[in-house]
């Protein structure tokens, strides 16, 4: 079995598993999921075409290089705000903490009642910007890439999909929801370039197959 489908089915079951994990699951979509609309298809390829192709190097990553999170609006935080964005009819108190809402996850299709059921994905993860160049940033560098609201790098999801999925690239982990497939490789791609970080070889053709169909 090519590569491509291997990986496709294992984000199949990793998703399922994520469905049936916790009892906070609702059956029906309330909410969507608002991460800001990615490139267009043709200039993902033409902007993947243009991006180094390197080996990557973990060698010094830690997660506290990247701090997160940072007020962005009012007393709400990154993962406040992306909390508020991502939900539907989202009640915050005074501290911008949701007391309630629905959050809609575009990985695997869930939607849920609970802000503590879902993670602020750093689609790009924070690991693999440091495998692709951003050990070479200063601090303030990683910081502004950790708590970018403005790219489409942030995205509240399912949380234990969010812990599966962990510091993959598109050649090991994508969503399980195939409908999202498009939107997250151009998103991807899209973090990638602003940012000048690299592709490592495998990566890059688990893009290309995934952006021929978009």
């Amino acid at each position: 079995m090519p590569k491509f489908y291997a990986r496709r089915r294992l984000s199949v079951l990793v998703g399922l598993t994520g469905l049936v994990a916790t009892a906070a699951l609702v059956n029906s979509p309330t909410a969507s999921a608002a991460l800001p609309t990615p490139i267009a298809g043709s200039t993902a390829r033409s902007y993947l075409s243009q991006l180094t192709v390197a080996a990557e190097d973990r060698t010094g990553y830690s997660r506290d290089k990247f701090p997160t999170w940072i007020t962005i609006e009012g007393t709400c935080n990154t993962r406040e705000y992306i909390i508020k964005r991502d939900g539907t009819n989202v009640v915050t108190n005074s501290a911008c903490t949701a007391t309630s809402g629905s959050w809609y996850s575009p990985y695997d299709g869930a939607t849920w009642t609970s802000a503590s059921d879902v993670d602020i994905d750093h689609l790009v993860p924070l690991a693999e910007a440091w495998d692709s160049g951003a050990s070479k940033w200063t601090t303030a560098q990683r910081q502004a890439f950790a708590n970018d609201v403005t790219r489409p790098q942030l995205l509240a999801v399912t949380d234990n999909v969010n812990q599966s999925k962990g510091d993959q690239d598109p050649a090991t982990w994508i969503p399980s929801r195939t409908a999202y497939d498009c939107t997250y490789v151009r998103a991807w791609v899209q973090v990638k370039y602003y940012y000048n970080l690299s592709v490592d070889p495998a990566e890059k053709t688990a893009l290309q197959n995934d952006l021929s169909g978009c």
